[in-house]
């Protein structure tokens, strides 16, 4: 693999995973997608490639270990931003956000030899991952974003460039309560399953007393 790409926000209350306020205050939201992006940069950091970059809206943190390049995300919709992320790579490029904290090195070590792309479809219709052997931004410009068909409308893109698509298994992304708690129990072990059990009580406070 050429390169690994991350694209990402930078944790801070009220910008980010304000979909899981309620249950959780900001400040506990913004620390779940903290842990959320550090054990997705962990697990990019352990699998091969030539380059790992974070494409970042904001500034990075402690939670970033070294060996990343951090270039800053251009304007305008997520549509224009994943094409630019990847206008700047030369050769293979795969690409996935900060919302799959359960994604392992096994499924980010991809090869072109025999397909064109990659495509990792989420659960909510989106999609976790894309690869291309080409990075070729057009592909992503014009997309429709956030949408339930993004995913579908993505991958018909890919197909209809004559691209050959290899699908990667579908994960389900953090945004709400319920999120996190299906993405936690996948990976047990790892910093944002820590960070959910010490929010918890928290939380199931706040509800009790409703």
């Amino acid at each position: 693999m050429n390169t690994l790409l991350v694209i990402a926000k930078e944790p801070r209350p009220g910008r980010v995973k304000t979909r899981l306020t309620p249950p959780f205050t900001p400040v506990e939201a913004a620390a779940l997608a903290e842990e959320a992006l550090a054990d997705t940069l962990a697990v990019v950091a352990a699998t091969p490639a030539r380059r790992r970059v974070l494409v970042l809206d904001g500034a990075p943190g402690p939670w970033l270990p070294p060996g990343f390049d951090v270039v800053p995300q251009c304007a305008g919709g997520l549509d224009a931003r994943l094409a630019d992320a990847f206008a700047g790579c030369t050769g293979p490029a795969l690409l996935i956000g900060m919302d799959t904290p359960q994604v392992t090195p096994g499924l980010l070590d991809v090869d072109f030899h025999d397909c064109d792309a990659y495509f990792g479809p989420a659960e909510d219709g989106g999609f976790w991952a894309l690869g291309l052997a080409r990075p070729e931004p057009a592909l992503l410009r014009g997309v429709p974003m956030s949408t339930p068909v993004t995913g579908a409308v993505q991958r018909e893109r890919l197909v209809a460039a004559g691209l050959r698509v290899r699908d990667l298994p579908p994960l389900r992304d953090v945004d709400t309560a319920a999120d996190a708690r299906a993405v936690a129990a996948l990976a047990p072990d790892g910093r944002f399953a820590a960070r959910l059990a010490a929010c918890a009580p928290v939380a199931d406070r706040r509800r009790a007393s409703r």
